[in-house]
């Protein structure tokens, strides 16, 4: 032990797993890692509460993998809501499963069916997939989960919240009653509950951080413009900041556009949302994180999607339309460690939204005054007696030239 800080060695993991995760430098555990292993190593039902990139691919990875390993003839399956998560969660666990023997497979849309039938017909030790092409394989009698040992619902309020709920229904009916079932989420809403109590075995909770928590790294300010002022304040922004920036707004249409415009200002920038191609979608996420591209243009299908260790700052040109989407984007930028900062636009008349973001936090998000060059409106409803906020000046800050993210 060092500095009173758990080790993965006293989490009850295998020799063999412990020394690839000293081969790669994972040392210290993160607390849902920490208090998730020990019990999921044990065989044990779990809910798993925590907010994105608190590591909860490792937390269930882990016991997956020696389960696996341990038992030898069942099958892994994790369910996740889009293609970028599933294709993280593969690339974390063939990183920690290839030199122990454990084999992967990725059912994903948009992928040609043909090779994923014939990687199912090696049959791998773990399955990562969404609903969707899940249910399509079983539907054509590819796949067959009658044999699956443990299973993972990665995100599950943002499974249910896309409306994969039937789909959900359909796995877990098709799965083996015998399994393991560990269920990890943002958020606790009363769908997640009904859920567990008819598909999981007296599963143990575990909450690490309450929903509408944001990380204690980043840093958040709220600027109130027009509509025709978000691409003047955008372009000013992406100059004063050095760092990789992601930006998000409502709609694919409006990724596009605003991509277009950043690449028209000569900034290297790519676009990512449910219009693009697989390739290209890949191509987007991996050329943010090498520094191909400096700004990501993302719809919400991003917000839980990536992780990418460094990205300085997180823009909503749009706030999002639910609140809770926003704890997701921000928890973008501030990641392992890493301090970050929040920039959100908010239009005259998005008063009210911007409230129920800061009822979500419970705390005020301070704004920040327009360049001397461009007129500051303010809120077209008065805020309440108690409600003002107090308006801070837009400060240009510089950072390394060169800086790129780190992962």
């Amino acid at each position: 032990m060092t500095d009173n800080k758990q080790e993965f060695q006293g989490l009850g993991i295998a020799p063999g797993i412990l020394a690839v995760l000293g081969r790669f430098n994972f040392t210290v555990p993160t607390p849902i890692q920490e208090q998730s292993i020990p019990l999921a190593v044990q065989g044990k039902d779990l809910i798993g509460i925590a907010q994105t990139g608190t590591g909860k691919t490792l937390a269930f990875g882990i016991p997956m993998i020696q389960h696996i390993l341990q038992k030898k003839d069942g099958l892994g399956l994790v369910v996740l809501p889009t293609r970028e998560l599933a294709l993280q969660v593969q690339e974390a666990l063939q990183k920690i499963g290839h030199s122990l023997g454990i084999k992967t497979t990725l059912l994903i849309g948009g992928a040609p069916m043909g090779r994923q039938v014939s990687e199912i017909r090696r049959r791998p030790d773990i399955v990562i997939g969404t609903p969707g092409r899940i249910i399509d394989h079983l539907d054509r009698r590819f796949l067959k989960l009658d044999n699956v040992s443990i299973l993972v619902l990665d995100e599950a309020d943002r499974m249910l919240d896309m409306g994969f709920a039937p789909q959900l229904k359909r796995i877990l009916q098709s799965v083996s009653a015998k399994r393991q079932t560990l269920l990890f989420s943002a958020t606790m809403p009363p769908e997640i509950g009904a859920l567990a109590r008819a598909f999981m075995k007296l599963p143990l909770q575990i909450e690490i951080a309450p929903p509408g928590t944001a990380s204690n790294n980043v840093t958040q300010e709220v600027f109130i413009v027009r509509k025709d002022q978000r691409s003047m304040l955008l372009k000013k922004l992406l100059a004063d900041y050095l760092g990789s920036i992601l930006v998000f707004t409502r709609t694919k249409y409006g990724a596009t556009r605003l991509a277009r415009d950043v690449r028209e200002a000569g900034h290297a920038s790519a676009e990512l949302h449910s219009n693009r191609s697989p390739s290209q979608r890949k191509d987007a996420l991996s050329g943010f994180k090498t520094g191909k591209y400096r700004v990501l243009v993302a719809t919400d299908i991003a917000a839980r999607g990536i992780d990418v260790i460094g990205i300085e700052v997180v823009i909503n040109y749009d706030l999002p339309e639910q609140a809770e989407d926003y704890v997701h984007r921000i928890g973008r930028t501030g990641r392992a460690g890493a301090t970050g900062h929040a920039i959100s636009f908010a239009m005259p008349d998005q008063y009210n939204d911007l409230r129920a973001i800061e009822r979500l936090f419970r705390k005020t998000i301070p704004v920040s005054k327009l360049p001397d060059s461009m007129p500051n409106p303010t809120f077209q409803s008065a805020p309440q007696q108690g409600d003002r906020r107090p308006q801070r000046s837009f400060q240009r800050r510089r950072f390394s030239r060169g800086s790129k993210p780190r992962g």
